[in-house]
């Protein structure tokens, strides 16, 4: 496994900075139990929290536990969460969960990270936040926000979200995961943008990213002119014929 290039006290101190920058990190999905935010989850790829919250309530009132799922009508299901996306394959998702659930399960969500990657539409991510949020066994979800974040500060080193999770588990206390993720994922969404915004990082003097990417020097030339000072007449010759400086 590739090693991070700041050590498990860095990242540590990172991150305490950065829960200090978002306090109360937490997932914005609204659910009230594990089934609930499983589906919603699921129903999150390719979709914002925003819109999924806009479209669970009247989900849940129809479909309130797994086995009231399993029996849907994909027509009536399909309808209900067209807003979120790819609403065909989701409904194939949510009803194979719900099923699985209600045969293997007796209807309980499992909190067992093997049981749920294990079902229909869910994978080790939704696995994770499902896991940390909804059930309290340490999860540590790694979506697009925390690859870009994490690698950017130096904090994990790898473009594969499984690697990634252990990375940063490893780095941290069990009981840290879960508020780490949900920590990267808020600073993901809010400062460190595909186009960050480093002058407002409060990690800024700990990140890779900002040292790679950061500010360079003009040309003597173009300082000289930013100055007021006049250009050597040679240079100035050089430009009009199209000389080039070996």
């Amino acid at each position: 496994m590739p090693v991070p290039p700041h050590s498990a006290a860095v990242t540590r101190r990172i991150l305490r900075s950065l829960e200090r920058h978002h306090p109360g990190a937490f997932t914005e999905l609204t659910f009230r139990n594990a089934f609930e935010l499983l589906a919603a989850t699921i129903l999150s790829a390719q979709c914002t929290d925003e819109r999924v919250n806009q479209v669970t309530p009247a989900l849940f009132d129809r479909y309130p536990t797994p086995g009231a799922l399993a029996l849907a009508e994909p027509e009536h299901l399909e309808a209900l969460i067209r807003p979120t996306g790819f609403f065909r394959s989701k409904s194939r998702s949510l009803v194979g969960m719900a099923r699985v659930v209600v045969e293997r399960h007796g209807g309980v969500v499992p909190a067992d990270l093997t049981a749920l990657v294990a079902l229909p539409g869910v994978g080790r991510k939704t696995a994770n936040v499902v896991l940390g949020h909804a059930l309290g066994v340490p999860g540590l979800p790694v979506d697009r926000h925390v690859l870009r974040v994490a690698n950017r500060l130096g904090i994990a080193r790898s473009n594969d979200p499984v690697v990634v999770e252990h990375q940063l588990g490893a780095a941290l206390p069990k009981a840290r995961w879960t508020l780490a993720s949900d920590t990267l994922i808020l600073h993901g969404r809010r400062i460190c943008k595909p186009r960050p915004l480093c002058d407002r990082c409060d990690a800024r003097g700990d990140c890779l990213h900002v040292e790679v990417t950061g500010p360079k020097a003009p040309p003597p030339a173009r300082r000289a002119r930013a100055a007021g000072a006049p250009v050597s007449s040679a240079s100035q010759g050089r430009r009009s014929l199209g000389v080039k400086k070996r």
